[in-house]
Parts: structure tokens; sequence; C-alpha cells
């Protein structure tokens, strides 16, 4: 007996996962492309592997339940799109189905603390902070807190930074070529506020005058990305009410952030915000796609040596997006910079999110090998356009014993404007 999906039964991303289950031949242009599949070596685990279950599971063949754990597995890169000839929309897809499957769910007590947690915890930079400092003192008392919370924790510097609150109006130096309102971020206020300072000045050093609304807040990514879709309109809400209609751009300078905003398009279907949704997304650039098509009003100067950087595309960035040549443009008219290619560049660092909670073991194993790679290539810097990215990154450099300076594209842009070390 043949099945179909039951598109009206499955609210109004019914139509969008059928035709995105529908659009796949099963040709397996996407195994290559997937970092599971390549360390786990199991159908189930790829792109295609998956939305076959999801079709037996909307179908009604098979639970949900069973579906799950090859699912969860799932890093959300996107790698797949790109190498997909038959434009399966697995970046819509994906949280669509994580959204279905929420509802039907069942998790066990620590896991649901958990799931809270990070959710309640890391869309806010205050209660970060807060969580943050009391993780420290938990993991010095082995056994106190779960063990998926050490993985995280293993990333967090020893102490945060300390940092300025940001004004409400980052003006242009010179005459004003554009006028640009930022979104903040959330994390990566609390872990890294420099890249927030250093792309308000590389803008203003350009002609760009920055608005910074004070009453934005997280973009919902995290939600969204995870399938808690009503937790990520929620959010995403507010942006829509607090940043201004009369800017040229919304930019980020977070490859996730810029990710989910441009799909508050799926995030919105069917709710009384579409058009407006649709609007905002219409208007959000990453800040290095912004500033190439700008163009640079001023090359940074000379550095003092030559140096050899590795450009690491954050997934979010350069399959979500689309966004590869930009950030390279920039940062090659820097004089004395070379950019190194990195080996299996296209493949995921293993950041993903909160994927080092839910999946510490392959995070680790993602981790690693992006840091042996990068490694490889001989580099002195690193440079890349995410923060998740950077911190994993980072880490796990420092744990093959090659701690490289690890910066954010505009951090590397800032300091040769400025002429400071950027090693």
């Amino acid at each position: 007996m043949q099945h179909t999906i039951p598109v009206n039964q499955l609210g109004a991303g019914g139509r969008v996962m059928a035709q995105a289950i529908e659009a796949c031949v099963h040709c397996g242009f996407c195994l290559a492309a997937c970092p599971t599949y390549a360390v786990l070596g199991e159908e189930m685990d790829s792109p295609r592997g998956r939305i076959m279950l999801m079709k037996t599971a909307l179908e009604g063949s098979v639970s949900v339940a069973d579906t799950l754990p090859y699912v969860d597995r799932c890093l959300g890169c996107l790698a797949c799109v790109p190498a997909c000839p038959s434009g399966v929309r697995y970046d819509e897809l994906l949280p669509l189905y994580r959204g279905h499957a929420a509802g039907q769910r069942s998790r066990g007590v620590l896991d649901s603390i958990q799931h809270t947690l990070v959710h309640e915890t890391l869309p806010y930079p205050d209660r970060f902070r807060l969580a943050a400092a009391t993780g420290k003192i938990g993991k010095l008392v082995q056994g106190a807190l779960p063990r998926q919370f050490y993985a995280l924790l293993d990333l967090l510097p020893d102490d945060l930074p300390q940092s300025e609150p940001l004004p409400e109006v980052f003006p242009a130096e010179g005459s004003r070529r554009a006028r640009v309102a930022l979104l903040a971020g959330c994390v990566q206020q609390a872990l890294a506020p420099e890249i927030n300072w250093a792309t308000l000045r590389v803008l203003a050093r350009n002609g760009v005058e920055v608005v910074i609304p004070r009453g934005q807040g997280c973009c919902g990514s995290l939600g969204l990305h995870a399938g808690e879709l009503e937790r990520a309109r929620g959010l995403a809400r507010l942006n829509l009410r607090a940043f201004p209609k009369d800017v040229d751009a919304v930019v980020t300078n977070a490859a996730g952030c810029g990710s989910g905003m441009k799909e508050y398009g799926v995030l919105f279907a069917g709710q009384p915000e579409a058009a407006e949704a649709d609007a905002y997304a219409a208007r959000v650039k990453d800040v290095a796609e912004f500033l190439d098509g700008l163009g640079l009003a001023q090359d940074p100067p000379a550095l003092g040596a030559p140096l050899l950087a590795a450009y690491h595309d954050a997934c979010h960035l350069a399959h979500a997006q689309g966004i590869t040549a930009a950030p390279r443009r920039l940062l090659t008219q820097i004089p004395n910079l070379t950019l190194a290619d990195i080996p299996e560049a296209e493949m995921c660092c293993g950041s993903a999110g909160t994927y080092n909670l839910e999946q510490p073991a392959l995070a680790a194993t993602f981790g690693e090998r992006k840091a042996r790679h990068i490694a490889s290539t001989g580099a002195q810097i690193v440079a890349t356009g995410n923060i998740g990215c950077l911190i994993q990154i980072r880490t796990h450099l420092q744990r093959l014993g090659r701690a490289l300076p690890v910066r954010h594209t505009f951090e590397l842009l800032e300091r040769a404007y400025r002429g400071l070390d950027f090693v």
C-alpha cells in the first residue's frame, strides 16, 4: 500500500516539507558532502537517509521517535544543499521536521533540564555570563553537573572578557556612504565582545554609520535550527519591532544568526507577520557580504611582515548563505597577507550551535579533524566569520598543541587598519 504525506495535517510547514522530500531523487551526491556520513558511514546518517526516514515518519509508516537518533546527529551544516543537483531544500526541511518532532519527543529528566537551561540561557548574554560563572564552580566538583555540560564548559575561557556597552549609534568617519543596523548577538557579546567593536570601527572607517537598536534580542536562530519554532518566533518578533526600516541593511557578524534571519520567511510562513518577516529577511546581510559589496573606502596599510592566514568557511555562511568569496576578497586587500587553502574546507568544524552539548563525542571528532587540517597549512593565524567556529577551532588547536590565534574576519581588518600585531 502506497502512503502519502498528510500535508493538511502538518500545519503551515507541511507543504514545504513535502516538496523538499519529493524533490529528493536519492542520487547520493549529498553523501560525499555530509560530515556525519564521512565519519559514521551509515546511510541513515546521510541527508538522503534522513530524508527517507522523515518521509516514512510523516506518512505514518514508522514512529517519529525512531527517526530522532539520526536526525539529532545531523549538524545542520547544510553542505548537502549546494551539493544537491535536484535543489532539495534540506535547509527548510530540517528545522520544520524538528519542529514537527518536538511535540512527540520524550525526554528524560536530565535531558529536559539541559534543554531548558540551554534555551533559557544562551540567547541572553547576562544569563549566559551568570551560567558560565556557575559552571566554572561546578567544573571544580566532578559529578556536580550532567556529563554533557563539561564538554561545553571545556570550550569556555577561564575568565569572560569585560567590555563597554555598545552605543546606540556609531558614526561614520568622513563622508557617510551607508547606514546599517547591527545585530549585537547573544553568546558573542559575552565570549568575544571585541568582535562587535572591531565591526563598528571597520565599518566606520569605510564610511558606514551603524545603529545598534536598544530593543533587540536574540535572533531566534538557535531555536529555529533546533526545531523550537514557537520559541524562535517569540524572539524574532522582538527584532521585527526593534530594527528600523530606514537602513540600507541589517548586518550581522555571526554566520548562524545571518542564516537564521534570512530564514524568517520559513519561520513565519502562515503567520500574521509573514510579509513583515519576508521584508526583514530581504534586508539581512552578513557584514562581510555588505562591506565587500560597498567596497573599501580605504585600503589597510601594509603589514610589517608577510602573514599566512587560514580562512575557515563557517557552514552557515558558505553553505546556507552562499558567501565564500566576499570575506576572502576583504582579507586579501590587506597587503602582505596571504590566505592558505584548508583541506576539506567544506566540512563542518563540529560547533553547530548546541551540538557540543547534544553530541559531544561527534563534535570533538569534527573539531579535531578540522584543527589537524588547519595545522597542516602552516598558517600563522586563523580567520572565520562565526563565534561558534572560532571557539571550537581555538579549543581543538590548543588540544593539538598548536595554539594559533583564531580571530573574526573583521578583527583582522581592524588590526590591519590600526597597525596592531596579528599574532
